[in-house]
């Protein structure tokens, strides 16, 4: 995952087939393609061969691919006069408003996945994976665009075996997939989506985390999980880009920092896999020295207690 790009929502982009006609219609195609792939080539080896062009060229321009991932990400046309560079490659509208085309966003997409490691969703592309995979892609998506994709999902799919399936991943994934999935089975599942959450509470750690977003009394942590629960709301805020001050507030549940300090101190001992990412935010930005000294204090005993795991 990549940590400095917030996750980003899903783009839309057209088949395959029309992306490949955009290429052969670029106004460098023609010099860059060879006269078999312009006139008839594989769309997969001619995407392929594209995507190699636009990271090669875009590479030695880094001002106009800067500019370029900026209009991607703020959704943006380009203001001030088209470079050529882009435009050759087709990659803006040819017309007001300067806009990525579907080529461009399909590029940049492309060179954002191979530099921060985020593989932005397209939204459909989702309809045919597993559920770790349909939570893991869903954690960027709006609620609208949830509830196209989710539909989409579940389309031929029997929805009480859906909801299982959902259940089954919540155990494995990570911490804000889990919150997508605890979410989705609350409020979208109905009946079936509330029997399968009820068949989790009583797992060890996963029960807890269940509970504690659905805000369930009647399933209280058990003194050994509560720095997994802590870690994990932490965590899926973190994995969402939220700002250091809303992971630090999840921590605090509203404490003085000499208690914050207290619950820092057991959070090593919870063995979950992103108590080292949450301890550093806590490090980094907490403003109460002692907090920061407990979290200093429980990442060396994290430390230590992952040399004597192996």
């Amino acid at each position: 995952m990549d940590d400095t790009l917030p996750l980003q929502p899903p783009i839309r982009l057209p088949a395959e087939s029309e992306l490949a006609r955009a290429v052969r219609a670029a106004p460098l195609a023609a010099e860059l393609l060879s006269p078999a792939e312009v006139e008839a080539g594989d769309d997969a080896r001619v995407l392929a061969r594209w995507a190699e062009v636009c990271r090669e060229r875009l590479a030695a321009d880094q001002p106009v691919l800067m500019e370029l991932i900026r209009m991607f990400l703020s959704r943006e046309p380009l203001t001030g006069e088209v470079p050529a560079l882009p435009s050759g490659l087709g990659l803006i509208r040819q017309e007001e408003p300067y806009a990525l085309s579907w080529l461009g966003l399909w590029a940049v997409r492309a060179i954002i996945a191979d530099s921060t490691g985020q593989d932005i969703p397209v939204m459909g592309s989702l309809a045919g994976a597993d559920a770790a995979a349909l939570l893991f892609g869903l954690r960027s998506y709006p609620e609208a665009e949830r509830e196209e994709e989710l539909a989409g999902w579940l389309s031929g799919r029997d929805r009480e075996a859906a909801a299982g399936e959902i259940a089954a991943a919540l155990a494995t994934v990570s911490p804000l997939s889990r919150a997508v999935g605890v979410e989705l089975l609350s409020s979208r599942f109905g009946e079936e989506g509330r029997r399968a959450l009820g068949g989790l509470l009583e797992e060890p750690r996963l029960g807890a985390v269940v509970a504690a977003r659905l805000g369930r009394d009647d399933r209280r942590p058990a003194p050994e999980e509560i720095p997994w629960v802590l870690v994990d709301m932490a965590a899926a805020l973190l994995e969402f880009g939220g700002e250091a001050g809303e992971v630090i507030e999840s921590i605090a549940l509203g404490m003085d920092p000499a208690e914050q300090a207290g619950t820092i101190a057991i959070l090593a001992f919870g063995d979950h896999p992103w108590t080292g990412r949450v301890l550093k935010v806590l490090i980094d930005h907490h403003p109460d020295l002692r907090v920061v000294a407990a979290a200093r204090k429980a990442l060396r005993r994290l430390h230590g207690l992952a040399d004597v795991r192996g």
